[in-house]
């Protein structure tokens, strides 16, 4: 008996990074259909974002203040101005530019183009000289294919809408709609969430500069939140003259804003960290097409919500390129692991060759 305890610890430990993953994706699911429930009754998208990251902010506080007492580095003034930019790309750009998308587009669609955030990563990695890139090698080339494939479903999901999937039967939970004019702009919702998705790359790579120099993962989601809720609040203030705007009742539009801030902003944040210190970036980025597939029965099967061909060809293709990116990523674990058991023969043995 005890015995069998022992293994299923051992089974939980190994496999607690997947759990957690699968849980965050299924966490991403619930925030697209909450958000926009709340959106179409009405909630200003700027304002959600100042309140989630407030409310993020104050609860993450007191598990980062006395949880990484020890481990917190002191924070100097070029560490702040690190964290502010980090919270301008992170919070006040990506996010922002995230919700606005949902207003022109569909959750399915804005589910869809996250997958690119892997291949615009490598990408700007490449460019910047942070990505190792052998032509010569198979992973290599998988690398570069997988991109230029992931890029050109983005294309397919930007500019070909194509006709609508016929729903088999009638919506089970119908959400109304404020303006249904608004929903068929959708050149500019694209165009606001590949925009998202390019600063959220830059986030990530960012991210995990600045991990180095202050390695307090509930600390840093707590600064973050709180500037990021700073300089959203500023730029509400100045992008919406309606003080009406700021009110919010006892509804969906509540309940959103708890949902973002305590369980996404917060909970899911610190869950990503941790993964990616654990597992690395490409681990975390593996999982990301769940919520897509979620999003997508929700949508279409749930809720009803219009499904278009272009998505459906250009979600198939951005998958696929993601894979096979993701593919030739992990020939640089591969790398990276026979590189240190050779250090460490050296270590050992003097006498051995690197």
């Amino acid at each position: 008996m005890e015995q069998k305890r022992f293994s299923v610890v051992l089974v939980y430990r190994e496999f607690k990074p997947h759990l957690l993953m699968v849980l965050a994706q299924v966490g991403y699911t619930l925030l697209y259909f909450i958000t926009e429930t709340s959106f179409n009754h009405g909630m200003n998208p700027y304002v959600y974002v100042t309140y989630r990251h407030v409310v993020a902010g104050v609860v993450m506080f007191p598990f980062a203040y006395f949880l990484e007492r020890k481990a917190r580095p002191k924070l100097t003034f070029a560490l702040f101005m690190e964290i502010f930019l980090l919270s301008l790309l992170g919070i006040t750009l990506t996010v922002n530019t995230y919700f606005a998308s949902l207003q022109y587009t569909s959750s399915t669609f804005v589910a869809s183009m996250v997958n690119t955030i892997a291949c615009m990563t490598f990408l700007i990695a490449v460019a910047l000289k942070l990505e190792a890139l052998d032509l010569r090698n198979p992973r290599g080339i998988a690398k570069v294919l997988g991109t230029l494939i992931s890029l050109a479903g983005v294309l397919i999901m930007t500019l070909y809408k194509g006709p609508v999937v016929r729903n088999l039967w009638h919506p089970l939970i119908h959400i109304p709609r404020k303006n249904a004019a608004i929903t068929e702009n959708w050149l500019k919702g694209s165009l606001l969430t590949v925009s998202s998705c390019v600063t959220w790359s830059l986030w990530f790579i960012m991210q995990a500069i600045t991990l180095k120099r202050y390695p307090a993962q509930l600390s840093l989601t707590t600064w973050m939140c709180l500037v990021g809720a700073t300089q959203s609040a500023v730029f509400t203030v100045i992008a919406e003259h309606n003080r009406s705007a700021w009110t919010i009742g006892f509804n969906i539009d509540l309940w959103s804003t708890l949902y973002g801030g305590v369980v996404v902003a917060g909970l899911l944040t610190y869950v990503q960290l941790w993964c990616t210190e654990k597992k690395g970036p490409v681990f975390v980025t593996m999982f990301s097409p769940l919520s897509t597939i979620l999003v997508a029965i929700l949508a279409y099967f749930v809720l009803g919500e219009k499904l278009y061909l272009g998505s459906i060809i250009g979600t198939s293709i951005v998958i696929m390129g993601l894979y096979l990116l993701l593919w030739g990523k992990e020939g640089d674990q591969e790398v990276c692991i026979k590189t240190e058991d050779k250090l460490q023969c050296c270590t050992e043995d003097p006498e051995c060759e690197i």
